[in-house]
């Protein structure tokens, strides 16, 4: 009878435990904020930031150099699309040394 207790008690407590990590996933996602006023280069936002953008694409880069080419292509790529804003989904390192690889999507007011 004991044994048969502790396994409820315990199953009771995973149960709650599973709940209150379930519920505190929410907390972390954040409030949706307004994107910073429109200027005349594409600007980097977050994802909780494009809720009123419309999506007009996505484009990706490969670059040879260090993350911040990527980043430097993708602004570029932005700007060549006419795009406002973008958010960088990806940037990673290839197989290759010193080859990097990013996506992002990009967005107008």
């Amino acid at each position: 009878m004991a044994i048969r207790r502790n396994e409820k008690t315990l199953r009771s407590l995973l149960y709650v435990l599973f709940a209150v990590l379930l519920s505190s996933c929410a907390g972390l996602e954040g409030k949706p904020q307004p994107a910073p006023p429109v200027s005349d280069h594409p600007l980097e936002i977050r994802r909780d930031q494009t809720q009123a953008l419309s999506k007009i694409g996505a484009i990706s880069v490969t670059v040879i150099g260090s993350p911040m080419d990527v980043e430097d292509a993708i602004k570029a790529k932005a700007a060549a699309a006419r795009a406002d804003y973008y958010v960088i989904l990806s940037m990673d390192d290839t197989i290759f040394p010193g080859r990097w690889f990013g996506r992002a999507l990009l967005y107008k007011q």
